[in-house]
């Protein structure tokens, strides 16, 4: 199970799985993750240290980021009208 935690005062969304994925594994998770006819998904970027998946939620884009070194995954908004809608993306989960 996944759990989700709103961060008001960092305007993001903390995930918390009970497995985190392994680096190779982050995209099937993310797909999985992210499977939901509300969600969109648009584009994935892998880096060293970190992997991003771009999606949008009611025309609005979101960042989940995976950052390998810390075991840390986050959703992140793009912009103040998608930071509105947080709690609203939190509840789809």
């Amino acid at each position: 199970m996944t759990a989700l935690h709103v961060d008001e005062q960092h305007a993001i969304l903390w995930v918390k799985p009970d497995l985190f994925p392994h680096q190779e594994e982050f995209e099937l998770w993310a797909t999985v993750f992210l499977h939901h006819d509300a969600l969109t998904w648009l584009e994935m970027h892998t880096g060293a240290d970190r992997c991003q998946v771009r999606f949008r939620f009611q025309d609005e884009s979101f960042n989940l980021n995976y950052d390998y070194y810390s075991d840390s995954i986050w959703i992140s908004p793009e912009g103040i009208e998608a930071e509105a809608l947080l709690l609203q993306l939190h509840k789809i989960f």
